[in-house]
């Protein structure tokens, strides 16, 4: 059943709060305005948006692009919205997911409420020791959120919601351009780059492309068990039987062609995940969510599915840590040890799963390594004195004074 009337939802305290929501320290869009000056008169600047909301006056501003730097020296385009727009468009996300997570599967994960990247990997988990490891397909859309198909993306929009208000809302969003070097152009396809509503639309069309195909289709006509794990556009799905997971490797290209997207040819593959033992050898790994999963040994000696940071996920992060550290090394010791813990609590808080120990610990040994490099130059002495720079313990480390004493500490003079 579609709904007609959603838009009577949206009022001045429902905005109040979709403003409480966003982020108050992103980069300015198009208009420069920061959320500051949003502020200084807000609620006039969210009866104004009201009304050009209900009215249909509201025009959506371009958003304005900006190339980051990879670590395989190719760039990612990222989209600023202007603050006004991340306001209104966090409202509409908050009246469609009261719809669509009444539709949305168990099998996705990604940018959906009270659902995390972490019961993402333990579903996961769960999956392949349920099909001992199985057959497992792994996916990658080519640019994915560039190539959703408008025309598709509204009739899948037209199953549920038909409030003219929000749809029309919506269609301004997938026309306002980018803008981008001083040009203005306004792409065919793709989600609007960078916006807030980005995600939910990309999740609505693949819940439609994968999940509900997948359900209804696939599983059906499986001769053995299978699990699909969605997180955003990163898809993960194993079988059990091999038969199977050759059946649907060899339609998957055309279906996703039928909604306009493809499948990277080469970044998708199907991996023999197989339990091993019986004289079968050990089977291959992949990445998902910034883990490796393989096979490994417990403690007991069991065979089971392991999880590690992956290569490039780990390199990643400590490239950062050493970009902080060379960029921050004239800062007080202390003022260094304090952000460098926190970045380290980070990384544990994300990537602290059962197994992963080995990870971690090489990662708090390769921080504290490219920490003192960074801190031997600051003087042309060099040498930080190395039983002091244990005083000062990063989390984790076994180093420094306990948390509940008021032990000894690595002073500036030191």
């Amino acid at each position: 059943m579609a709904f007609r009337t959603l838009a009577h939802h949206i009022d001045v305290e429902f905005l109040r709060v979709a403003y409480e929501q966003t982020r108050k320290d992103g980069a300015v869009g198009v208009d420069d305005q920061t959320a500051a000056d949003y502020a200084t008169d807000l609620e006039g600047n969210l009866q104004s948006l009201l009304d050009r909301l209900k009215s249909g006056t509201y025009r959506a501003p371009p958003v304005r692009r900006v190339e980051i730097p990879k670590p395989d020296g190719t760039t990612r385009p990222i989209g600023i919205p202007t603050f006004e727009d991340k306001v209104l468009q966090r409202a509409v996300v908050m009246v469609l997911n009261a719809v669509y997570e009444q539709d949305f599967l168990d099998c996705s994960y990604g940018f959906r409420p009270g659902r995390s990247a972490h019961q993402a990997i333990e579903s996961l988990w769960k999956g392949l020791m349920g099909v001992k490891g199985g057959w497992v397909i792994d996916l990658d859309i080519r640019h994915f959120f560039d190539s959703v198909d408008h025309r598709h993306l509204r009739a899948i929009l037209d199953q549920r919601v038909r409030d003219g208000v929000i749809r029309r809302s919506i269609d301004k969003w997938l026309k306002a351009g980018v803008q981008q070097d001083g040009g203005l152009w306004h792409p065919d396809s793709g989600t609007p780059q960078g916006g807030v509503i980005s995600p939910l639309l990309a999740n609505i069309y693949l819940h439609e492309v994968l999940d509900v195909w997948f359900e209804r289709e696939v599983r059906p006509r499986l001769g053995g068990r299978a699990c699909l794990i969605r997180y955003a556009d990163d898809v993960v799905i194993a079988f059990e039987q091999e038969a199977d997971a050759r059946r649907v490797m060899n339609v998957l290209a055309k279906r996703f062609a039928k909604y306009g997207l493809t499948v990277h040819p080469e970044k998708t593959k199907l991996i023999d995940f197989r339990k091993p033992g019986n004289g079968r050898p050990r089977s291959g790994s992949f990445d998902m969510l910034g883990f490796t999963h393989f096979w490994g040994r417990s403690r007991n000696g069991w065979w089971v599915v392991q999880r590690k940071t992956s290569r490039s996920r780990f390199g990643r992060a400590l490239q950062r840590v050493a970009d902080w550290c060379r960029g921050n090394r004239h800062l007080p010791v202390r003022e260094q040890h304090e952000t460098l813990a926190k970045k380290v609590e980070g990384h544990y808080n994300y990537f602290g799963i059962t197994g992963n120990g080995r990870a971690l610990g090489r990662f708090l040994h390769e921080v504290t390594r490219v920490w003192r490099m960074w801190l031997d130059r600051r003087s042309r002495r060099g040498h930080v004195n190395w039983d002091r720079f244990k005083l000062l313990g990063l989390p984790g480390s076994g180093w420094g004074p306990d948390e509940t004493s008021s032990g000894p500490c690595l002073t500036e003079q030191s």
